[in-house]
């Protein structure tokens, strides 16, 4: 099969027809997200999550929208408690908690669209959310893993460019699939997230370092991988399509583990180490928030506006993969911020959480 051929194939999927009046709900509230433009990766969470509580109606025989009572949401949430996996382990409190919100938001959208009177959900409480400190890699440790690529194959080449990506900018695995040409800016050092988490495009530096190596890779690599006709995705597979999902957290894994340092993960793990880095050589929060693309943190409603130009300003001096670094910040007085480590790294071990969650 030629590359052409591949690159032509469409995955086909089809929903079978609902079955139960549950299963016929879902479908409605799933056309209803996607009618008012709600993310792919929203839909198909919430696809995924309910349909678990629906699989566990119909091997109990409910079946009817009036038998969902407040004590079977319960014993639901009991049965998530007790399950176990099949290497023996329970569900983390957030793989829970991942299960039982989507519920409880469906719910309440069945009594706005009156398809139920009350809300047996109404009152059921979420588990509580602990926070463990990410896995993050030392100064020494990335550059263990980043060097890890054969730079001379073009997918080697390729990899390395992607790492040195992510660790500069720290962000998202599916924000990088979708990088084009034209999002890069390299002669002013940015990079244009469009559509990033929430639909919300956004605009963040990449260091000196990642773009030599993107440029090396533009130059060397993806002319050999390219394909006619070229839609402008950056990164590209070895069939000339856009990387997929599974085969970029499988690539970044490996190198870890390549680089025998003792520490596992992937994608997720280059951005907590951006993160951690610059913060540790004196970012301040706000700074970190806006190259996360966090509209907020845990349970903060504060909202950061931050220049692209005081922004890089900070990257530049504290990212520790930068080749050069200015003599002093710029002297500019930020009100103090509410902001704490500590939430930031509980909105990234939940992002995490539910990045290892993804199907497909």
């Amino acid at each position: 099969m030629t590359r052409q051929s591949r690159r032509g194939r469409r995955k086909r999927t089809t929903q079978p027809a609902p079955t139960n009046p549950l299963e016929a709900m879902l479908a409605d509230y799933l056309r209803w997200s996607q009618v008012r433009n709600h993310s792919e990766a929203t839909v198909r969470n919430r696809r995924v999550h309910i349909g678990f509580f629906l699989n566990w109606c119909v091997e109990r025989g409910l079946q009817e929208p009036v038998e969902i009572t407040r004590p079977v949401l319960e014993r639901y949430q009991r049965y998530l408690f007790h399950y176990r996996k099949k290497n023996g382990e329970p569900l983390s409190f957030h793989s829970q908690h991942s299960r039982l919100a989507p519920v409880r938001v469906w719910f309440k959208w069945l009594v706005k669209q009156n398809y139920l009177l009350a809300n047996p959900a109404s009152e059921i409480e979420l588990p509580r959310l602990g926070f463990r400190l990410p896995s993050v890699l030392t100064i020494a440790e990335a550059e263990q893993v980043l060097a890890q690529p054969d730079i001379n194959d073009p997918l080697g080449l390729r990899d390395r460019a992607i790492l040195e990506t992510f660790y500069s900018t720290g962000m998202r695995r599916l924000e990088l699939i979708h990088l084009k040409l034209f999002d890069l800016d390299l002669e002013r050092g940015i990079v244009t997230i469009r559509q990033g988490k929430g639909k919300k495009d956004r605009v963040i530096p990449i260091g000196d370092r990642a773009v030599a190596w993107i440029q090396k890779y533009l130059r060397e690599a993806r002319p050999t991988l390219a394909l006619e006709p070229d839609d402008a995705t950056l990164f590209l597979s070895a069939d000339g399509v856009p990387i997929g999902r599974d085969h970029l957290t499988f690539m970044a894994r490996g190198y870890i583990a390549q680089a025998k340092i003792g520490k596992m993960g992937a994608c997720h793990l280059f951005r907590h180490t951006m993160a951690t880095l610059m913060l540790e050589n004196g970012a301040d929060i706000r700074f970190i928030q806006q190259m996360l693309g966090h509209a907020k943190l845990s349970s903060t409603q504060i909202y950061t506006q931050v220049s692209i130009r005081m922004l890089k300003h900070v990257h530049t001096a504290t990212h520790p993969a930068q080749l050069q670094k200015p003599e002093s910040l710029a002297k500019e007085d930020a009100a103090s911020s509410e902001l704490s480590k500590e939430e930031l790294f509980a909105v990234l071990a939940l992002e995490a959480e539910e990045e290892n969650q993804e199907k497909g």
